[in-house]
């Protein structure tokens, strides 16, 4: 016979895998399933046994359905007395995708009145309809002017298995359950003894699919009706000789099911997730309980295995705002007690997915009903692998060691541990040490990955990644939701600008004597340069009773080190809103709202220049400039790149500098050379060593600077 199996999108691949194990030959794949050939005790088989599959169906014949009447007469011309007796019931499905005949339902009575009109006219006697169990199911798919008419030998979508009693909110489909335990290598993990764990169970689907793959259990076992069993050419015989060899291996197989458990808050769902267990009898393989995701009692020690979990997408279930700390703690869950095991995350939300603090650089696309999901496997470092003493772990202990020494003795909270010290692990790692949401002390990890180049395999760059992240959270004794993870790229334009997540979430920290706000998640950097900390406490010290012009001036940390220092006034000029607004509140969190602190929101240049030509501009004792490399905004038409436009912008700033005063210029971009035009009309002193900190002279070019005076004293 000529068949085809439909899927859900995204699993394709494995229902192709499946039917050739269960012995279908000539298979061609297409968008919608595949189309295979088989005999009738291989098609009965696949009924049975397919995880994968929703319909097998075949197809009788194709015709062109260009009006209703048309369809009408093609159906009642084919011979309906081989497949259904008389008196027998009958049932119509149809697909509809972008056809002529545009009324699926309409479209669907020209099915029924065809086939009963012929019964009617050769035996005067017609088939009735029943939409449940009828002894015969046609599908009709209309696509385009083109239709096919096929007998559905499942008799309804195959993820019905039978066994649901109960369902919890919003259940995943039987077989979406299955794609996603075999897309995640639970056949394999089973196989080998691994045990599984859902600690988001819900009604147990997932746990009951695992099961069933485990102990190599016909899902269709449970199943009470298919489409063939009421059709003509039903050979019962050949049925029974199936159905006997599935039997049997279910009681070979069910004594090789591994440890299987699953917790959920809500005791609804785990009652539901009780009566369903029981109902395919595997209540003694499969364990449920009520658990918070925090409270955790891990199963029975085992090399390897699965932790699986579908957490709520904020489509059907959850809120958004709750979402992101939910994911955050089953990244945690995985990281610090499941080493050695693999994760696999189904999600309808992938953004929330690096709240885990994992990377998966391959996620599988699949859809829980209208609802585009992502499949993301991860394999957790374990045993003597997480805790080996390799050259990162080694190295990152050594810097420790020196650092913890040299920051303790110098009252310093955030500070780098680890810069791209070894070149197969070219990470730049920062510890900040303040006070969380709570207002508890805390500290956080802030790892941005310098992107490796095309010429590393990117499983392997996953690898060392990964491996660091385990070691960083064994050695700093951090659960995963406080190592936050960023990939840094050569940033150009207003890319450095660009939010990497939406989180607002903001943590205290303190630097001298100032609090300061820093965000890990939503941008590249955290709101704090730590390489300027030096000239940031330089100014703290140096500015009372001073005016203070802060350019360039970001999330304004150098203004607030000034306000706290006692400076008469500052003034902090940046193109952003969004970083003056958060200078302000840097301000706000040290109660200096009220003194003479001014933020402006301006293009720096353009401010300069405008401040020349007013005739008389404010004076400043103390200016900090530190540009950026290059830069270009929707908000002006021009860009500014700090190798040609430095020395006008020494210029402009040096003429709202007092004879007296001084000004601190400062760039990251390592080419950099001072044009002779502005050397020759002031004087320049570079400081770079003086300003650059113990825990970045390793990187000693991070950044260069000068002070600047109107004349040499």
């Amino acid at each position: 016979m000529k068949l085809f199996a439909t899927a859900p999108e995204g699993t394709i691949s494995l229902l192709e895998t499946e039917l050739t194990v269960l012995g279908a030959s000539q298979l061609d794949v297409r968008p919608r399933g595949v189309a295979f050939e088989a005999d009738l005790e291989t098609a009965y088989r696949i009924c049975l046994n397919s995880r994968i599959a929703n319909r097998i169906l075949m197809p009788v014949t194709r015709f062109k359905a260009s009006s209703p009447e048309a369809i009408y007469e093609e159906i009642k011309a084919i011979r309906w007395e081989k497949h259904l007796h008389s008196s027998g019931t009958l049932a119509i499905d149809v697909t509809a995708n972008q056809a002529d005949v545009k009324h699926s339902h309409y479209a669907m009575l020209k099915v029924k009145d065809a086939v009963v009109d012929r019964f009617r006219e050769q035996f005067d006697e017609r088939p009735s309809i029943d939409t449940e169990s009828p002894d015969l199911r046609l599908n009709l798919l209309l696509q385009g002017e083109r239709a096919q008419i096929s007998v559905d030998l499942s008799g309804g979508s195959l993820h019905r298995r039978g066994y649901r009693v109960d369902g919890a909110g919003a259940p995943l489909k039987e077989n979406l359950a299955a794609a996603i335990l075999l897309h995640a290598g639970w056949d394999k993990i089973a196989a080998a003894g691994g045990s599984l764990y859902d600690p988001m169970c819900g009604s147990g689907t997932l746990l009951i699919e695992a099961a069933l793959i485990a102990g190599d259990i016909a899902p269709g076992l449970y199943r009470e009706h298919f489409g063939f069993l009421g059709w003509r050419r039903h050979d019962k015989a050949l049925w029974e000789k199936v159905l006997t060899e599935a039997k049997e291996r279910r009681s070979a197989g069910i004594k090789n099911i591994p440890h299987i458990s699953g917790s959920d808050i809500n005791p609804d769902a785990i009652d539901a997730a009780q009566h369903n267990i029981e109902s395919v009898r595997l209540d003694e393989q499969i364990s449920v309980e009520v658990k918070k995701l925090g409270i955790y009692v891990p199963p029975p020690a085992t090399a390897n295995g699965l932790l699986i979990a579908n957490p709520p997408y904020g489509e059907r279930m959850g809120t958004t705002e709750e979402l992101p700390a939910l994911y955050a703690a089953l990244g945690d869950m995985a990281q610090n007690h499941y080493k050695g095991w693999d994760f696999a995350l189904f999600t309808g939300n992938p953004d929330l997915a690096s709240e885990t603090g994992l990377t998966d650089h391959q996620p599988i696309a699949l859809k829980n009903g209208p609802i585009a999901c992502k499949l993301f496997h991860y394999h957790i470092l374990g045993g003597e692998a997480a805790k080996a003493e390799g050259p990162f772990a080694n190295r990152l202990r050594k810097n420790l060691k020196h650092l913890k020494k040299w920051a303790n003795r110098e009252s310093i909270n955030c500070y780098r541990i680890y810069d791209a010290d070894l070149p197969d692990y070219a990470f730049a790692i920062d510890l900040y040490q303040g006070t969380n949401e709570a207002g508890e002390d805390d500290r956080w990890i802030h790892l941005q990955e310098y992107a490796p180049p095309a010429t590393i395999d990117s499983r392997i760059a996953q690898q060392r990644l990964q491996s660091a992240v385990a070691q960083l959270a064994i050695i700093m004794e951090l659960p995963a939701d406080q190592i936050f993870y960023k990939v840094r790229r050569r940033q150009r334009g207003q890319n450095q600008y660009e939010r990497q997540a939406k989180t607002e979430t903001f943590y205290k920290v303190i630097e001298g004597g100032c609090q300061l706000w820093v965000n890990f998640s939503d941008y590249l950097d955290t709101g704090l340069f730590l390489d300027h900390r030096n000239t940031r406490l330089w100014i703290e010290n140096n500015t009372k009773g001073k005016d203070f012009l802060n350019l360039f001036g970001y999330t304004g940390s150098a203004s607030i080190h000034a306000a706290v220092g006692g400076a008469k006034s500052t003034t902090t000029v940046d193109l952003s809103n969004t970083y003056l607004d958060w200078a302000q509140r840097n301000l706000e969190l040290n109660k200096l709202q009220h003194g003479d602190h001014r933020f402006i929101h301006a293009d720096t240049a353009r401010w300069l220049q405008n401040q020349i030509h007013e005739g008389s501009p404010k004076q400043y004792d103390l200016i900090f400039m530190d540009p950026p490399t290059f830069s270009s905004s929707k908000s002006t038409e021009a860009t500014f790149d700090i190798q040609r436009d430095h020395w006008k912008l020494i210029n402009d700033a040096m003429k709202l500098l007092r004879e007296d005063g001084l000004l601190i210029f400062s760039t990251n971009f390592r080419k950099f050379k001072l044009d002779e035009k502005i050397t020759a009309k002031f004087d320049f002193r570079e400081i770079t060593r003086q300003t650059i900190p113990d825990d970045f002279k390793q990187k000693g070019k991070i950044h260069r600077c000068w002070e600047v005076l109107h004349h040499v004293v």
